[in-house]
């Protein structure tokens, strides 16, 4: 397991990329990106906000979206973080719920 300041830095870096991804994407749509800490996504119609957060103590982000929770871990192969059931990324798991959310496809 990583350690904690590892966590921390790897977390800020795939946080602070996704943000800005996001804030990319969000150009002329409509939803909403904001990051201090915990990373959130709202929409405008239909309402909704999705919550991207670290969690330091087990090393895994948390993804609140669409009434579901996700947990994610680092994989070291793919030098990100993951879904271990399925392998999606961080950045596939909330560009498909984005997506899902605004019914259209969305890059990130």
């Amino acid at each position: 397991m990583m350690d904690e300041q590892d966590f921390k830095r790897r977390a800020d870096e795939t946080l602070n990329s996704l943000y800005n991804d996001l804030i990319t994407a969000s150009d002329g749509d409509s939803f909403e990106a904001d990051y201090g800490g915990a990373l959130t996504v709202e929409f405008e119609d239909p309402p909704a906000k999705f919550v991207v957060s670290p969690n330091t103590p087990v090393r895994q982000i948390w993804v609140s979206a669409h009434s579901k929770s996700y947990k994610l871990d680092w994989d070291p192969s793919k030098s990100t973080f993951v879904l271990l059931n399925s392998g999606q990324s961080l950045k596939e798991l909330l560009q498909a719920a984005v997506s899902q959310q605004l019914h259209k496809e969305i890059n990130l």
